[in-house]
């Protein structure tokens, strides 16, 4: 991305399962400022909550003219410029009612065919962290993120996370733990990490928010070792540089965030068992790898930006 790409106006939509988070600017900065950005309740209804996005911008289009949008999409999306489903969500578990939405093409149709950038919301969110944040000057790290769902993205050598179609790091298999009985909620797997250590199936696990739970819940051992299992398993997998933590359940409510990390990193050099000699994975290597975003909840809208500002040649 060249430097010049900075210096114009571009919108950003991190659209969340749970709220759409929108805003226009050139970066963190820009993001941070109350009058530049605004919150929609995802809800249920998407043809009503794409045209309240719309007007937003095209309210703040008066103040000066918008020269691309990023979109950072919960998903599943299709990411393929040639098929005819581009910039759709297709088998979204969290959200039925928006199954098929089309979120780029209204976009495009609404602003005159500017560059619009498209991708997952965790995707982004590694952007945002890329551009701004703990992944600098990384060009192989992973961020995840737990909060309505899971998922993951990042870059290897430079480039973001596709494929077939992109990363679901939520949905991968876990050995499950001696004594957990929870079915898991996930409709497609049950027992995937999403469905076992998701927001969502915290509150089905525990019938509290997880936000409200006591910090000597168990739900909370369940959880991080969850967590150290799937993190090891990228770290076998794709070998980053970094892994980047986000979403809403790392806060961990009660527990708190940095024993919600420490018990985390403890349960992830339990499985890796000094099989990977990397001063990132031994001591206190693993207070800086494994990590929470730089830019905090800001990762996604601001990752948004950043995809509007690539998509512009």
């Amino acid at each position: 991305m060249g430097p010049e790409r900075k210096d114009v106006i571009v919108g950003g939509i991190e659209a969340g399962g749970t709220k759409f988070v929108c805003a226009v600017g050139r970066g963190p900065e820009d993001v941070c400022k109350p009058q530049n950005r605004v919150e929609f309740h995802t809800g249920d209804d998407p043809p009503s909550l794409i045209r309240e996005v719309i007007d937003w911008f095209k309210e703040k289009e008066r103040l000066g003219p918008l020269f691309a949008i990023g979109i950072a999409a919960f998903g599943p999306v299709d990411l393929d410029s040639s098929s005819p489903n581009y910039g759709r969500i297709s088998s979204t578990c969290p959200k039925k009612t928006w199954r098929n939405t089309d979120l780029v093409g209204p976009i495009r149709k609404a602003f005159g065919n500017i560059p619009v950038g498209f991708d997952t919301d965790v995707n982004g969110a590694g952007l945002g962290e890329f551009f701004w944040g703990r992944a600098s000057k990384l060009d192989d790290f992973v961020y995840i993120t737990i909060g309505t769902g899971i998922g993951g993205g990042g870059m290897a050598g430079g480039q973001l996370l596709h494929g077939l179609v992109h990363p679901e790091m939520g949905h991968m298999r876990l050995p499950r733990i001696t004594g957990d009985r929870f079915v898991g909620g996930c409709q497609y797997h049950q027992d995937c990490w999403e469905g076992l250590c998701s927001g969502k199936a915290m509150e089905q696990r525990t019938g509290t928010r997880a936000e409200q739970l006591p910090r000597d819940h168990v739900a909370w051992a369940y959880e991080t070792q969850y967590i150290g299992f799937a993190i090891a398993n990228i770290i076998c997998m794709l070998s980053p540089r970094r892994v980047i933590l986000g979403g809403s359940v790392r806060k961990a409510g009660l527990l708190g965030e940095h024993d919600f990390f420490k018990l985390v990193r403890v349960h992830v050099r339990e499985v890796l068992s000094s099989y990977l000699v990397s001063s990132s994975l031994l001591g206190d290597g693993l207070n800086e790898y494994i990590v929470p975003p730089l830019l905090g909840d800001d990762a996604g809208v601001c990752g948004a930006i950043a995809l509007g500002q690539c998509a512009i040649t």
